[in-house]
């Protein structure tokens, strides 16, 4: 294990992990054909092949439909407030280095009550691994409108539709700075167990959006990414040219410089866009976070980013770790009667 690894430090259980083994003894309680039930197995799958022992292995949730997923796993789990899982989270993975942490949360209760929370665990760079279901509606509180609604979208606080602009994770991620950005699709379980590795494996706050149907308010949401027919899914591979579908590629406008969609037997295959998800300089990631449009008849997938940067936790503990206890003291000392106090 690297020392840039984002399991350095964490005890590896001395068994092989299978996936039954971390899945708890409670009944598993989401509506019938929830995408949920798909990440949870590919989650557990995904931890086993970790290797990282139970015990050390903790989940944190806010509140939602996603949130019931510490009662599902053998592991140590926190279920804490709406939106304010990043917070508690942060404050085990700076207390305890020897866990790997991860953040359970929802389209709503992430990006809109828990939106400066997980921001700032991302600005930071928290070594962290969050999820993000989005399903693009509240389901918890039966069906209203949230951050990632697409604009019209009919709801029971919504009549009329939303008149809401919708929030994209991917870019709000990449704006504050995230070292890790990912997307998955609760359906594609090769894709979503190659991510889910790919986030637990970065020292650093590690996002991964993970797009989950609901089927009872709001069926059907991610149909058009879902259909064999008609691949739409742009998957980004590190070192490889994106393309996709039907002869389809990425391209860099050669006068503008954005990224646009074309037949690659209509440019070239030398115009097509290789993809670094290394490269320091967030602005192409985020320009291919753009082309998803707006009813999702086309969606990247895959790692968007993945660099390396200072981490908050770390950095902390180095911070305050003295080699004697006189040395702490000392210090200690020296605050308390610094330039800010006085006699009288």
């Amino acid at each position: 294990m690297t020392a840039t690894s984002g399991l350095a430090g964490v005890p590896l259980a001395v068994t092989p992990l299978t996936r039954k083994d971390l899945a708890s003894d409670q009944e598993v309680r989401w509506c019938p054909g929830c995408g949920d039930y798909a990440i949870l197995a590919a989650v557990q799958g995904a931890l086993a092949d970790l290797g990282v022992r139970r015990e050390n292995l903790v989940i944190v949730s806010g509140i939602g439909c996603s949130s019931r997923f510490p009662y599902y796993m053998n592991t140590y789990g926190v279920h804490s407030l709406h939106g304010r899982a990043p917070a508690l989270a942060t404050g085990i993975a700076l207390a305890r280095p020897d866990l790997s942490v991860w953040v359970v949360t929802g389209d709503g209760d992430a990006l809109s009550i828990g939106g400066n929370h997980l921001v700032h665990a991302l600005r930071r760079n928290v070594n962290l691994t969050i999820l993000l279901f989005n399903n693009r509606i509240y389901s918890l509180t039966k069906g209203q409108f949230s951050p990632t609604s697409e604009r019209g979208t009919v709801t029971k606080t919504s009549p009329e539709g939303s008149v809401d602009a919708p929030l994209d994770p991917i870019t709000l991620a990449l704006g504050a700075g995230a070292t890790f950005v990912a997307r998955a699709i609760d359906s594609d379980r090769e894709l979503l167990a190659d991510v889910l590795g790919a986030a637990a494996g970065h020292r650093g706050a590690a996002l991964v959006e993970i797009y989950q149907n609901c089927p009872i308010f709001n069926d059907g949401a991610f149909d058009a990414l879902r259909r064999k027919d008609a691949p739409a899914l742009i998957r980004l591979r590190h070192g490889e040219p994106i393309t996709f579908g039907d002869g389809l590629g990425v391209v860099r406008d050669p006068g503008t410089g954005r990224l646009a969609v074309a037949r690659v037997a209509e440019v070239g295959t030398d115009r097509v866009l290789v993809h670094d998800a290394h490269d320091p300089d967030p602005t192409t990631a985020f320009a291919l976070a753009r082309l998803t449009d707006a009813p999702l008849t086309r969606a990247p997938v895959g790692v968007f980013r993945a660099v390396t940067a200072p981490v908050f936790d770390d950095d902390a503990r180095a911070q305050v770790r003295m080699p004697a206890a006189s040395d702490r003291l000392a210090a200690l000392q020296r605050l308390v009667t610094g330039p800010d106090t006085w006699t009288v």
